[in-house]
């Protein structure tokens, strides 16, 4: 396990090896008009550990890479976390992994601090909250550096990652920008690390595998010449149409019901109740599919016969009410669905993960006041990243670390990429059959796909319906499926069965 008490931490000088003062006996030059970008810094601790029973020595290396645009102009700086370990052999068998979270607006703290890293925030799995401090900040004993060095990822606005030189942030917030920060910037530290040789993985968090898609699209496609042995994605959501809940849009309504089925199973309000729960997910995935699909397509033309026996089966999957369900137009929207499914107890449901509960300030509300899931546990992160940065990455910075960057998400580009047949038209981001293309040009690639029953922000039906419907080879892609939220690391047993599906993917690749 790490031994952070053994560190041996130095900070380095910027990266052009200088340490410049002012001269007090020569005048101040005339300052320009714009203050000259300070070259990056870097943070490099040594450490010791033991993962998976093997004992280990890593280097750390925290700080800022620099990209530039095609002319050499500085365009953004990257603050990474690279965790290599010491003395690991001939480097081209040596994997990578680059990884990061979503948001999109997100640090990569999530998966940094809750799963991959070699120090982990340990909190209650069981739908309860952290509390407040101290928390638990332990030895993560199942971080996978013992098979793979590790690369986290900050975006641009989060983190210490920040735009430089006349780019501006916008520029940097959208589906085709933000890939193409991360892709440059992979290619940087693969040459700077003298590491092209490597297998490479990537593995990101909700809009994390957007961006991950995006990103190995990039890096295959053309000449660029880098493609990934195995993408992780973990909590998918890759065609944002199934979770547009539009008037209109009706996929939605049928990509969620079977994780409205996983919650009131979980609550006991299935009526008669299953005694297989996976056998019961198969009968909503099929209800859904077979009958709820047609019945919402129909709409005002639904036959009075079929509308009663939709909404008697619709009730018995979703655990709500039938008068409640034929004044909805039969149509669950998930925020009032967290808000009505336990209304009679007082209680409403978290957004991430349906497990948690919380209380609001009235129970006859629409609308939850907020995410039981997310204020259970924000508090805990937040304070053992910067704890980690501080005490054990030695990381000394003139700015605060930016957890998640509010404004980046509302500023964000959500257009998808152009149809070339029909340029004026507006998409929407579906990068699923991206991931189509790259799975028939590479037969090498594997996908893993690591979906939470109780999460309502990326229902894993929603994922199962994008691989039936975008050319993606469903036998390439391995799927799992645990007994918690978005973050279902959070919850130890997933959090082992996680982990052992990532060493898999690593291991089959």
């Amino acid at each position: 396990m790490p031994l952070h008490d053994d560190r041996t931490p130095s900070r380095l000088l910027p990266l052009d090896g200088t340490d410049k003062k002012a001269d007090p006996a020569k005048p101040d030059a005339a300052k320009p008009d714009k203050e000259p970008i300070a070259p990056p810094l870097r943070f490099v601790t040594q450490h010791k550990g033991s993962f998976h029973g093997s004992k280990l020595n890593y280097t750390v290396t925290a700080g800022e890479t620099h990209l530039t645009d095609a002319d050499g102009k500085p365009r953004a700086s990257l603050f990474t976390f690279a965790y290599i370990r010491d003395a690991a052999g001939d480097p081209a068998k040596r994997p990578v992994t680059f990884l990061f979270n979503g948001g999109p607006g997100s640090a990569s703290l999530w998966l940094h601090m809750g799963a991959f890293g070699p120090r982990r925030i340990v909190v209650p799995g069981d739908g309860t909250g952290a509390g407040v401090g101290p928390y638990s900040v332990v030895d993560n004993p199942l971080c996978p550096l013992d098979q793979t060095d590790l690369v986290f990822i900050d975006p641009v606005g989060t983190g210490y990652s920040k735009v430089l030189g006349d780019m501006k942030p916008e520029e940097a917030w959208g589906l085709d920008g933000d890939a193409g920060i991360i892709a440059d910037f992979i290619k940087r530290w693969l040459t700077e690390n003298k590491r092209w040789a490597s297998p490479r993985y990537m593995a990101g968090e909700s809009y994390g595998t957007t961006r991950a898609v995006a990103v190995a699209g990039k890096l295959q496609g053309g000449l660029a010449g880098v493609a990934f042995n195995g993408l992780a994605l973990i909590s998918v959501i890759l065609d944002f149409h199934t979770a547009r809940f539009e008037k209109g849009n009706t996929l939605p309504d049928v990509s969620y019901l079977p994780t409205y089925a996983a919650t009131a199973h979980h609550y006991g309000l299935v009526t008669p109740a299953p005694t297989d729960r996976a056998q019961f997910l198969d009968e909503a995935r099929a209800f859904a599919v077979e009958e709820y699909a047609p019945a919402l397509l129909a709409g005002s033309r639904l036959d009075p016969a079929k509308r009663k026996r939709v909404l008697k089966k619709l009730a018995r999957f979703s655990g709500l009410d039938e008068a409640w369900l034929d004044r909805s137009n039969l149509r669950i929207d998930p925020s009032r669905f967290r808000k009505e499914l336990l209304r009679g107890r007082g209680m409403v449901l978290g957004r991430f993960d349906t497990r948690y509960q919380g209380c609001d300030y009235d129970h006859v509300g629409e609308l939850p006041d907020n995410d039981p899931s997310a204020y259970a546990i924000d508090s805990a992160y937040v304070s053992a990243i910067n704890d980690y940065l501080g005490r054990g990455l030695t990381v000394e910075m003139d700015r605060p670390y930016t957890v998640f960057n509010r404004t980046a998400i509302t500023k964000w580009d959500w257009h998808g990429p152009k149809n070339e047949n029909q340029p004026s038209w507006p998409g929407y981001v579906n990068v699923a059959p991206e991931l189509g293309r790259i799975l028939r040009e590479n037969s090498g690639v594997k996908v893993l796909m690591a979906n939470g029953l109780f999460d309502l922000a990326t229902p894993f039906f929603a994922v199962e319906n994008t691989i039936a419907g975008n050319g993606i080879d469903g036998s390439r892609v391995t799927m799992r499926y645990y007994d918690a939220g978005h973050m279902m690391y959070v919850h130890e047993p997933s959090f082992g069965a996680l982990i052992t599906d990532f060493q898999a993917l690593v291991a089959s690749a």
